[in-house]
Parts: C-alpha cells; sequence; structure tokens
C-alpha cells in the first residue's frame, strides 16, 4: 500500500480541523484546550483509506501566529499540500507564511480547498478563486486542483477525495530503502506500555526489538513495539505515521527535535552549509544575524554567516550561507529548513542543507566565487561530483561509512557513484576511495623521498615505512606501494628496487674490523662505541655498517650496549644443548661460560627471550 502524508496549511479558523475530521472521521484536535478555545494549537494527526492501494496520513496544524513552531514541525514531512482558504475571508497572514514556508521547504504537490464555501454565493467564491490563482502564481501550487467544499454540508468532499487520489498517483514515495530517521513531534507515557514517541518516519523503516539512538544526545534504545496510524505493526516504513514504545527511558529524556536513527550511523552537527532563498518580504539579511531555525521536529537558535563576501543578504535572493546553531542536531544534505526572526518573529527564508561539516580541505581563505563554486558541486552536481569533491578534500580519502555519515546516501548509491568519478577504491572491509590525482602525487613523493634517502644514506638499506605514511592510513601506504614499479617494501623498510648497498675499500676493511672485533672477543666483548671509534671511518659510516652487519645476521644484538657475534651465540646455544633440562642459576652458568656477571644477566634475559631458557624463581631451566 503506498503511504502519502498530507499536510494542512491555512490561516486560523479558516477549518481546517473540520475538513480533516469530515474526510477522515477523526477529530485531529487531542488537546482539551483546542476543543475549548476551538483552535488547533498543537499538531494532530488522522489518516484515511482512500482506496485499496492508497493510505493518507494527514497532519494538521496549527494556522494560529503563535504556533507557527508547531505548524513548522509537522510540515518538514508531508508529501502533499492541503491548503485550507475559508471562501468567506480568503487570504489572510497565515494563509500566506503558511504559503511561503511550504513553498521555502521544496513541497512539489498540492490542493487548494476553498472552505466554507456554503456561506458565500458563486460570484464571492469566483473573486476568491482569482486571489488564490494570483498568489499561488509561479509556485508549485500553480494550475493545481481548487475545490469549493463545505465540511458542514458535505459538498465537494467527495470530489476532494478524488482529487486526492489523482494528485497522490504522481507523488513519489519515500525512501523505504534509505536509512531510519524519524524526527520526534511527540513524547508521552502510556499505562503498562510506558514512554512513547511518534513522528513522520522519513526515510528507512524500523521494526519491534530493534536498536536505535537517540540524536543529538547519543543514547541507545531497544524498540518494544511499533505502531502505525494507530495500530500496532511489525514493521513501520517510510511515509507512515510511527509510534515506537521505548524501553530503559522516561518520557523527560526525549524531546520534540530529536531523532531516532540507526546506532552510531551519523553524527549530530552544529555547523552546516545551505543554501539560502530569503523572501522578498524580509529585510536584508546581515552578517551574524541571529534567527530562528526550523527542520524536522527541531527549532534551534542559530548564527548566519553570509560565505560569498559582499554586504547583507538582499530580499528576494538566493546565496549559500553557513548556519552556526546554538546545539548540536542530526541533519543530512538535502534536508529542508526554515529561518524566522528573532523580533518580530516572522518567517524570512527557508532553503535546503547542502554539506554538515564544511570544507575539510584546509583552506580557510576561499574567496566567495570558490566557496559558491563548491557549494554549487554539493547542491546540484552529480552523485559522482559530489562524492569525488569530498574524497578530493579529505587528507587521505574517506572510507564508505564516513560518506554515509557525511551525505545520508546509501552505500549501494556511493558505491556506483564513486565507479564513475576519478578515484580509487582501496579493498578494506568496507571500501576506502582516494582521489585518483592525489594518488598519482602522493606515489611519486613516496619514490621521490626513498631515492633522496638513498643518496644521502647509501649504506642503508631503505627508508622506514612509518617516515613514509606522513599521516595516511596503513593500507593506504600499501596501496600506494604496492602498485609501485620503482620501489618495493621489505618488512618495515621501503627502498628503490635497483638499490644495492656496495661498500667503498675503506668501508669493507671497516667493516670487517668491526666482525673481527666481535668475533675475537667471543662472549666478553669489548663496548660497542670502542668498536665503532676504532673501525677507521668516521662515526656515521661506522654506524650503518654496523646496521649491515645486524641486519645480515652476523652480529646479534641482544641489548642496547652488548652486541654479540653469531659464532659466539651459536656456541652458547651449543653448550646449553648439553645441559637440556637441568636447572641452575646464575653461578653455575657464569661457571659454565667464564663469562662475568656484567655479560650473564643480559644474556640471560636473551636466552629466555629467544625460548632457550625459562626463568622460574631465581632458578633457569634448559628448555
Amino acid at each position: 500500500m503506498k503511504n502519502i502524508i498530507v499536510g494542512t496549511a491555512g490561516h486560523i479558523d479558516h477549518g481546517k480541523t473540520a475538513l480533516v475530521k469530515a474526510l477522515t472521521g477523526i477529530d485531529a484536535d487531542r488537546l482539551e484546550e483546542e476543543k475549548r478555545r476551538g483552535i488547533t494549537i498543537d499538531l494532530g494527526f488522522a489518516h484515511l483509506e482512500l482506496t485499496p492501494q492508497l493510505r493518507l496520513g494527514f497532519v494538521d496544524v496549527p494556522g494560529h501566529e503563535r504556533f507557527i513552531k508547531n505548524m513548522l514541525a509537522g510540515v518538514g514531512g508531508i508529501d502533499l499540500l492541503l491548503f485550507v482558504i475559508a471562501a468567506d475571508e480568503s487570504i489572510k497572514p497565515q494563509t500566506r507564511e503558511h504559503f511561503d514556508i511550504c513553498r521555502l521547504l521544496g513541497i512539489r504537490r498540492g490542493i487548494v480547498a476553498l472552505t466554507k464555501a456554503d456561506l458565500v454565493d458563486e460570484d464571492i467564491l469566483g473573486l476568491v478563486r482569482l486571489e488564490v490563482e494570483e498568489l499561488v502564481a509561479g509556485s508549485f501550487l500553480e494550475g493545481a486542483p481548487m475545490v469549493p467544499v463545505s465540511s458542514v454540508t458535505g459538498a465537494g468532499l467527495d470530489e476532494l477525495r478524488r482529487e486526492l487520489a489523482r494528485v497522490s498517483a504522481g507523488v513519489g514515495e519515500k525512501n523505504v530503502a534509505g536509512h531510519f530517521r524519524l524526527p520526534i513531534d511527540r513524547v508521552f507515557s502510556v499505562k503498562g506500555f510506558g514512554t512513547v514517541a511518534t513522528g513522520t518516519l522519513i526515510s528507512g523503516s524500523v521494526a519491534r526489538e530493534q536498536e536505535v539512538e537517540v540524536y543529538p544526545a547519543g543514547r541507545r534504545l531497544r524498540v518494544r513495539g511499533v505502531q502505525v496510524h494507530g495500530s500496532a505493526a511489525g514493521r513501520a516504513v517510510a511515509g507512515q505515521r510511527t509510534a515506537v514504545n521505548l524501553a530503559d527511558i522516561e518520557p523527560a529524556g526525549l524531546a520534540r527535535g530529536d531523532v531516532l536513527s540507526e546506532p552510531g550511523r551519523f553524527h549530530a552537527v552544529k555547523q552546516i552549509d545551505c543554501r539560502l532563498d530569503l523572501l522578498a518580504s524580509a529585510k536584508p539579511l546581515k552578517h551574524r544575524a541571529p534567527v530562528h531555525f526550523h527542520s524536522g521536529t527541531a527549532e534551534i537558535e542559530a548564527e548566519v554567516r553570509l560565505l560569498e563576501g559582499g554586504g547583507a543578504m538582499r530580499p528576494g535572493s538566493t546565496a549559500y550561507v553557513r548556519l552556526i546553531l546554538r546545539h548540536p542536531a542530526l541533519l543530512l544534505p538535502g534536508d529542508g529548513f526554515i529561518i524566522r526572526m528573532f523580533s518580530p518573529v516572522v518567517t524570512i527564508g527557508g532553503g535546503v542543507v547542502v554539506d554538515i561539516q564544511g570544507d575539510t580541505g584546509g583552506r580557510r581563505n576561499r574567496k566567495g566565487d570558490e566557496v559558491k563554486a563548491r557549494l554549487e558541486t554539493l547542491c546540484s552536481g552529480t552523485a559522482a561530483a559530489r562524492i569525488a569533491l569530498l574524497v578530493r578534500e579529505a587528507a587521505f580519502g574517506m572510507g564508505m561509512a564516513e560518506l554515509v555519515a557525511r551525505t545520508g546516501m546509501g552505500e549501494l548509491e556511493i558505491a556506483a557513484a564513486a565507479a564513475q568519478a576519478p578515484l580509487v577504491a582501496i579493498a578494506q572491509p568496507q571500501p576506502w576511495y582516494v582521489d585518483r590525482a592525489w594518488m598519482q602525487a602522493e606515489r611519486e613523493r613516496i619514490v621521490r623521498t626513498v631515492r633522496e634517502f638513498h643518496q644521502r644514506s647509501p649504506l642503508l638499506p631503505g627508508v622506514a615505512r612509518q617516515e613514509l605514511r606522513g599521516g595516511a592510513p596503513v593500507f593506504v601506504l600499501d596501496a600506494l606501494l604496492a602498485e609501485s614499479r620503482e620501489i618495493g617494501a621489505e618488512g618495515e623498510l621501503v627502498r628503490s628496487r635497483g638499490h644495492k648497498v656496495v661498500l667503498k675499500e675503506d668501508e669493507e676493511q671497516a667493516r670487517a674490523k668491526i666482525e673481527r672485533a666481535f668475533e675475537d672477543a667471543a662472549l666478553a666483548v669489548p663496548a660497542l662505541a670502542e668498536v665503532l671509534a676504532k673501525s677507521g671511518v668516521e662515526a656515521a659510516r661506522a654506524r650503518s655498517l654496523l646496521q649491515i652487519l645486524l641486519r645480515e645476521k652476523r652480529l646479534v644484538r641482544i641489548s642496547d650496549e652488548l652486541v654479540f657475534h653469531h659464532t659466539a651465540i651459536a656456541r652458547l646455544r651449543e653448550l646449553l644443548g648439553r645441559h637440556k633440562g637441568e636447572r641452575f642459576r646464575v653461578p653455575e652458568f657464569k661457571e659454565w661460560t667464564g663469562i662475568s656477571r656484567k655479560y650473564a644477566i643480559p644474556l640471560l634475559e636473551f636466552l629466555d627471550r629467544e625460548r632457550i631458557t625459562r626463568r622460574e624463581a631465581d632458578e633457569r631451566v634448559v628448555l
């Protein structure tokens, strides 16, 4: 069954709630004060199965100017607008403001209901039609059905139902396969069940026993039960009015404006870059102007930062701006929003979220035209262009999880877009993408660094991998090295493939002298610094020659200060082999080897590490 959310809009007392009740049989005024005063104060909900294939969920919003923020909490998730104008009053102040809000939020389909048509004659009704046509000219409601109705007599209701069915056929359904997001518009407690949160499910689905996360608080909860349009269900999908019974939380722990979503999937943010349309009726918008920000069911104080330079933003214009929110919220690119002035509190503009982290490329001094070009790509570019830009701006590329969190796109959609972009995919548990041009430049940098290292240190075999990473993840460095024909990795070292250590004559002599000094000493080796000082070459080359001998395993280092010839260690192993299974102490070891305690203790610790011996209290056993 297709699920469509229909939202009412219009001036106070123009008959929105009465029309919803006439269509559905459900009184959307749920509060005693609403019934007593005869006006809608908060959001009301009703539903209607118009055909076996179509179910309409109605969100009845307040019309009074004092409750516009409540209206905004309900209008964000609607698919189709039921624009209500009373025939006996025509267009009034909140008619215009509600219309501006719906237009700014990007609603694409709607029907105009001329209520209280039984109170006027045909001439007045004709004049009202002309006034409405003039109001909606050039908007999404231009040419929309305009149906006179009476909630009292029932006149026009059948025609309105037919138009609702016809227009709904052209409305696309919300993304059931997308990531689960439920903006909360009501929280209450039900005796015997506990905390219940309701909202319009704008993406994905939610089921019983599913784990969810409350954004921005970050608390994880379990869904005990699900209701759709007031009836128990195993699962709710995008486009449905949904109630979830949540375990382990009191109603005070949730509030309108919170969002339930997938655990660990997204990040609540306080800074967003947006495309903003400023109403022609607004005053010029200055840099750092304070505003009320409304998106989904959230209302947050915010500050406007103009990004394109120049003076104040002119009424009736469109620009890219940054909004700094006082409190974090779960927002994703493509989310609509409204901004209202602080005083007087009136709607002045709205638009769409373009980026939720700003430029991560480290370029803080971009000019206005660069900012505009960047955000134009993120706002209007292809999916491939958007993904490529975000990956290019990241220092070492971006993984799939971060791209999902940054864009709100699905993994399959991101993979398809990346395949069309100039990117390289590195296989991990999840794909990691890097810019192809950056990959080439980074590979050239590494090759150049290795060449220069060999020139400076010809006696060393290569550069430590850690020195080449430059902060990049290990797997990115591995990918860079894997595709290079000029360099290769051997363990933790990287060298040019053609590099060989070639010793000069004096270096050959010094190398032999260093080795002979340790070989002749057996287990009573001389001080390392003394041997290197007597090698016949300067200290730096002597240390390099030592490293060569260690790498070739001609010498064995057992501590920072003690180095032995490999033959001495081999003879020691043979000696201990004749005592296999025996227990001994340090004095016995000294007696066996003829060495002092200065050498005995480090050698025994080395033998323990090599699992030739095992220490047990004050004794050791030969393994």
